[in-house]
C-alpha cells in the first residue's frame, strides 16, 4: 500500500467511553433521582450533558469518529433489552407507566418484584443484566434511546457510530425466563430477532447514520457448529439487507477463532478485532482467512482493559501488517475504555516517575490518535511521541519497583507440600465441628456490613485532618461493637466484625502490600452506580506487617461466637486491579499467596478459629477458550491453597464467590480444598447448589438466601423456600445459611430485617428436620 493510500485508510476510533464522568456526576444523579432528590428531567440533562463532554474530549484527542450508544443509566445489556422489547412479565406494568422507574426495577428490584439476574461480562469485573427470554417471546423495536444519542452526537458536528449488542451475543449471554423449561434455547429465536435489528439499523441509517457496530465478544468463546452457522446466517442476513448503513462487527477479549473467517466473508462491511496479546493469534487468522480486501478493519491494537502504556513501536508494526490484509485499516483500543479510569493526570499522589508508565481512558485516546497519525504519515510524523514512549518503557522496565530479589526467592523456593493441607476434609470437618460447636443450618454473613454516611465521613475527615487516628479508630470501635450486637440478638450463630475500616475488598490490602498503588480517582463501574478503585500492581509484592489482626482480634473479645477473619484471595486480589504485564500471572499470583499466608497464620494465632478468603473473581478471570482453563485453574487453586494450608485441622477455612457461571468450576472449586464456600443463589434459585450435588462436592457450603444487589427485603418464608430448595441438594449437615454476598453497599433497615429474616427461616427448616438431624 502506497503512503497516499494509508493516509486515506488510518483513522482514530474507540468502542466506548466511560461514563460516570470526572467525578462520578451520573453516579450522584442516578443515586440522587432514587432518593427523590433529582428530577428524572435533571437526571437525563445530567447524561446528555456528561455524553457530550465525552465526545468533545475524544474529537479534541485526534478520535475521527466517535461512538454512541455506549453510554448507559445502568447497563448497556439491559438496554439492549429494552431495545427490542425483551421487557420480563413482572416488569412489563412498571415500564409502561413509567419507562425510567420501570428500567430501574428491572435492574434493581422492588420489593413486590425480583430483578433480573446479574452475571459477569465475560472475564471482566463488570456485572450486566441477563436477559430472560422463552419461547412465547416477542420482540419489538424501541430504537429511541439509540437514535437519540446518535442525533445528539451528529448535532455537535462529529461524524458518530452508533455501538449495539450484536444479536448472536445477545442471545448467547440471555437464559430462559422463569417458568420456562432449562433446556430452552434463546438462541432458536434468532429468526424472530434479526427483523427487529433490521427496523432498529433503518432507523439509525434514517437518523444519520453511515456506520453501525454491532458488538459479537460471545463469538471469542469456544462455539458449536450450530451456534457458528446461527451467526453466519444472522451476518448474511442483516449484510444483505438494502435499508441499513454500513455495518461494524466487533469482538474483544481473545482471539475469534471459527467465527473469524465467517465473518470475514460475510456481507457486511467490516470487522473490529483484538490484536492485543490475549488476542495475537487474530493477526495470523486474518491472513490465513484472506484478509478484508475493500472491507474496513478496526485494529485494537490498545489494550482497553489494563492501564500500562502502549508499546507505539510494537503497535505500528502490526498496524503496518494489517494494511496489508484489509481496504481501510482503524486505530482503537482492544475493546470499549468503560474497562480503565478516566484520566491519570487527576492522580496527584503517584511518584511522577511510576506515573509515566499508566495509560487512563483520556491517555489511550491519545495514544490511538497518534498511532493512527504514525500510520497514515509515516513515524518521522510522530518521532517525539515515539521517543518518549521509548524513555517511559525504559523507566519501568529498570526500576527497583519491578523486582525484589528476596520476594522472587521465596516464591521460587515454594515446596508442593506448602499447597496441600492434611489430614483430610473428613477429619478436619470433625476436629471443626467439635471445636466450634454449631448447630445444624449454621446462619453467618459474608462479610462487610452497610459502610453508613459516618464510616465514610470519618474516613474522610481522617483524610482531611480534622480528626486524628484515635478519634479515628474510636469511631471503628463503635462500628465494629454495634454490629457484633446486632448480630448476636439476631442470632447469627459465625459473627463477622463487619469491616468498617476497610475501603475496599482489594484496595484495603493493596495499601498495605508492597508492590500496589493506589489511586485517588480510578473509579471504574462494576455494576449499575457501584464504582471500584482497582490499585494498580506494579512491583513485587510483599507484607511488611499484619493487616487484619488487629480490627479482628478487637471484634472477638468482644464476643463467645466465633468471629471469622476476613481476606481477599489471591486471584481476585489480582482480577480486581491492574496487574503488571511484565511477568506471568501465576508467578505474580504466587507472590501474592505467599503475603496473605503471612496473614492467615497470624490470625490463627491471634485465637481466630474460622477465616474467610474470598475468591469471587476465580470463575471471572477463566480464560474465555477451554484450551487455555487448565494451565489457569492450576495456578489459581495452587495459590489459594498457599495462601491456606498452613492451618490447624480445627480451623475453619471458608471461600466466597459471587455472580458468575460456577458450573463449568466445579472441579476447582473442589480443588480449593476450603471448608466451606459460600455463593451467591438467590436470583438463579439455587441452581449451584444443585451443580455442586451433580459434581459430588464433598464439603460444606452456603448458597445465599438472600440476594443483597437488590433493595428489597426478602421475606422469612421466601429464605426458607431457597433454603428448603438448597436441602435438595445438600445435606443440613452440610448446609450453611447466609447472603449472596457482603452487605456494604445496603442500607441498615434493609439489612436489619433481611437478616433477621434469614435467622427466622434457618430456626424454621432446622425444627423440620427429622429429630436424628435436629
Amino acid at each position: 500500500m502506497t503512503a497516499e493510500s494509508a493516509a486515506a485508510a488510518a483513522g482514530a476510533t474507540v468502542h466506548g467511553y466511560p461514563r460516570q464522568g470526572p467525578n462520578r456526576e451520573l453516579k450522584k444523579a442516578i443515586e440522587g433521582y432514587w432518593k427523590g432528590r433529582v428530577t428524572a428531567e435533571a437526571l437525563q440533562q445530567t447524561a446528555e450533558d456528561l455524553r457530550a463532554a465525552n465526545w468533545r474530549q475524544l474529537a479534541e484527542a485526534g478520535i475521527h469518529e466517535v461512538p454512541t450508544g455506549d453510554y448507559s443509566s445502568y447497563d448497556h445489556m439491559l438496554d439492549a433489552s429494552v431495545m427490542v422489547g425483551a421487557i420480563p412479565e413482572r416488569h412489563r406494568a412498571a415500564v409502561a407507566a413509567d419507562p425510567l422507574a420501570g428500567y430501574f426495577a428491572m435492574a434493581r428490584g422492588t420489593q413486590d418484584v425480583a430483578p433480573l439476574e446479574m452475571t459477569k461480562w465475560f472475564d471482566t469485573n463488570y456485572h450486566y443484566l441477563v436477559p430472560e427470554l422463552g419461547p412465547d417471546t416477542d420482540f419489538a423495536a424501541d430504537a429511541a434511546k439509540q437514535v437519540a444519542e446518535l442525533k445528539e452526537a451528529l448535532a455537535l458536528g462529529l461524524a458518530a457510530r452508533p455501538v449495539l449488542v450484536g444479536p448472536v451475543t445477545y442471545l448467547l449471554l440471555a437464559k430462559p425466563a422463569p417458568g420456562v423449561a432449562a433446556d430452552f434455547q434463546p438462541l432458536s429465536l434468532l429468526e424472530r430477532l434479526l427483523p427487529v435489528y433490521a427496523e432498529i439499523l433503518a432507523d439509525l441509517r434514517a437518523a444519520g447514520a453511515e456506520w453501525v457496530q454491532l458488538d459479537e465478544p460471545a463469538l471469542v468463546q469456544d462455539r458449536a457448529p450450530d451456534e457458528l452457522a446461527a451467526a453466519e446466517r444472522a451476518y448474511r442476513e442483516l449484510g444483505g439487507l438494502t435499508d441499513r448503513p454500513k455495518l461494524l462487527v466487533a469482538s474483544y477479549f481473545d482471539r475469534l477463532g471459527d467465527a473469524l473467517p465467517m465473518l470475514a466473508r460475510s456481507p457486511v462491511d467490516g470487522l473490529a478485532l483484538d490484536f492485543t496479546e490475549a488476542a495475537a493469534a487474530n493477526l495470523d487468522a486474518l491472513a490465513a482467512a484472506g484478509g478484508l480486501p475493500g472491507k474496513r478493519l478496526v485494529a485494537g491494537v490498545v489494550n482497553g482493559r489494563n492501564i500500562w502504556i502502549n508499546d507505539l513501536e510494537k503497535s505500528l508494526a502490526v498496524l503496518g501488517t494489517l494494511l496489508g490484509l484489509a481496504g481501510r485499516v482503524d486505530v482503537s483500543a482492544s475493546c470499549s475504555l468503560l474497562h480503565v479510569p478516566l484520566d491519570a493526570r487527576a492522580e496527584r499522589d503517584i511518584d511522577p516517575e511510576v506515573l509515566r508508565w499508566l495509560s487512563f481512558a483520556r491517555q489511550k485516546t491519545a495514544e490511538i490518535a497518534t498511532l493512527a497519525k504514525g500510520l497514515a504519515q509515516g513515524t518521522d510524523a510522530i518521532s517525539a511521541e515515539l521517543a518518549a514512549n521509548r524513555a517511559d518503557l525504559a523507566s519501568r522496565a529498570d526500576s527497583a519497583l519491578t523486582h525484589d530479589p528476596v520476594v522472587r526467592a521465596r516464591a521460587a523456593a515454594v515446596t508442593e507440600a506448602e499447597t496441600r493441607r492434611s489430614p483430610s476434609y473428613a477429619e478436619r470437618a470433625s476436629a471443626q465441628r467439635a471445636h466450634l460447636g454449631l448447630p445444624l443450618l449454621p446462619t453467618t454473613t459474608i462479610g462487610s456490613f452497610p459502610q453508613t454516611t459516618e464510616l465514610r465521613t470519618a474516613r474522610a475527615d481522617l483524610r482531611a485532618g480534622r480528626i486524628d487516628a484515635d478519634a479515628y479508630d474510636e469511631r471503628i470501635k463503635t462500628e465494629i461493637r454495634d454490629v457484633l450486637a446486632f448480630q448476636e440478638k439476631a442470632g447469627i450463630d459465625v459473627l463477622v466484625h463487619g469491616e468498617p475500616e476497610r475501603n475496599d475488598m482489594v484496595q484495603y490490602f493493596a495499601e498495605q502490600l508492597t508492590g500496589y498503588l493506589a489511586t485517588q480517582h480510578g473509579w471504574v463501574q462494576s455494576y449499575g452506580t457501584r464504582y471500584v478503585r482497582p490499585p494498580i500492581l506494579a512491583g513485587d509484592l510483599s507484607r511488611p506487617e499484619p493487616m487484619t489482626v488487629r480490627w479482628t482480634q478487637y471484634a472477638q473479645s468482644l464476643t463467645r461466637r466465633p468471629v471469622k477473619g476476613m481476606l481477599t484471595g489471591p486471584v481476585t486480589m489480582l482480577a480486581w486491579s491492574f496487574v503488571r504485564d511484565d511477568q506471568p500471572l501465576g508467578d505474580t499470583a504466587r507472590q501474592v499467596a505467599l503475603a496473605l499466608r503471612d496473614e492467615v497464620g497470624d490470625l490463627e494465632a491471634a485465637g481466630t478459629s474460622v477465616i474467610q478468603v474470598d475468591e469471587p473473581a476465580l470463575r471471572e478471570t477463566l480464560p474465555l477458550r477451554a484450551a487455555d482453563r487448565d494451565a489457569y485453574l492450576a495456578w489459581a487453586t495452587e495459590a489459594f491453597r498457599l495462601t491456606t494450608a498452613g492451618v490447624r485441622p480445627d480451623t475453619q477455612i471458608h471461600t466466597h464467590m459471587c455472580y458468575a457461571e460456577f458450573g463449568d468450576i466445579v472441579q476447582a472449586i473442589d480443588d480449593l480444598d476450603a471448608d466451606v464456600i459460600s455463593l451467591e443463589a438467590a436470583r438463579s434459585h439455587m441452581q449451584v447448589a444443585h451443580e455442586l450435588a451433580e459434581h459430588g462436592y464433598p464439603r460444606e457450603a452456603g448458597p445465599g438466601v438472600y440476594d443483597i444487589h437488590s433493595p428489597r427485603v426478602p421475606g422469612a418464608e421466601e429464605a426458607a423456600a431457597l433454603l428448603r430448595k438448597g436441602l435438595e441438594a445438600i445435606p443440613a449437615e452440610r448446609l450453611w445459611v447466609n447472603p449472596d454476598c457482603g452487605l456494604k453497599t445496603r442500607g441498615w433497615p434493609e439489612t436489619r430485617a433481611s437478616l433477621e429474616n434469614l435467622v427466622a427461616a434457618a430456626r424454621t427448616v432446622r425444627g423440620a428436620l427429622p429429630d436424628r438431624l435436629s
